[in-house]
């Protein structure tokens, strides 16, 4: 999809260094991602404690690999 945006250029240049894009198309993708990230988190953190009656979700943990055995 094309779109035209007027951007501060030298936001736009700190964007594309602390992103390490290469591309403008890049830091704009990378700047989006990390915008759904962060209020997908928030989204999370507000439920924290929404349910004080709730118990802990057991964890199911992998089992070791057998080791192997040198020869």
């Amino acid at each position: 999809m094309k779109k035209t945006f007027n951007i501060d250029d030298e936001l736009f240049k700190e964007a594309k260094e602390a992103c390490g894009a290469t591309t403008d198309t890049e830091t704009v993708h990378l700047g989006l991602q990390a915008l759904v990230r962060h209020a997908a988190y928030q989204r999370l953190r507000a439920l924290l404690g929404s349910e004080p009656d709730a118990s802990d979700v057991p964890r199911r943990r992998e089992r070791p690999l057998p080791k192997r055995r040198a020869g």
